[in-house]
């Protein structure tokens, strides 16, 4: 059988470059988001994870659906795939770690290397669509 992890991420771009985070104990930065609870939506979900991760408020109105990726899960054993659906939306505040998060930065498709497998192919989306440089 086939594990599938179902994750929402935020896509934030600013002056070619796209928001990530670094979780502690982690060596990999991620697109912030996480993993749905029970009973809610995309939406809810990536309000949620944002807020709790970043201490920002997303606009839900604004909430564009920007794709779904998939790819080996980092840590996981062969075979375990994360499903990621990512969304842009404007906000409120600035992002500062919080929670598990250690670490934000703004990463660049130079920094293709320093990210999970399913964020390297939204790294490449990004970049062909010339707004990740």
């Amino acid at each position: 059988m086939i594990k599938t992890i179902d994750k929402i991420a935020w896509i934030h771009l600013a002056g070619g470059r796209v928001l990530s985070t670094r979780s502690r104990g982690k060596d990999v930065y991620y697109l912030p988001g996480g993993k749905r609870e029970p009973g809610e939506t995309d939406l809810d979900t990536l309000v949620r994870e944002i807020e709790e991760e970043l201490a920002v408020a997303i606009e839900p109105d604004t909430a564009r659906h920007f794709g779904t990726f998939r790819a080996q899960a980092h840590g996981h054993a062969c075979g375990v795939s994360v499903r990621m659906t990512c969304y842009t939306a404007d906000h409120r505040g600035t992002p500062v770690p919080r929670s598990e998060i250690e670490e934000v930065g703004w990463l660049a498709y130079r920094d293709r290397d320093r990210v999970s497998p399913v964020d390297k192919i939204i790294f490449d989306r990004l970049h062909e669509t010339g707004v990740l440089r």
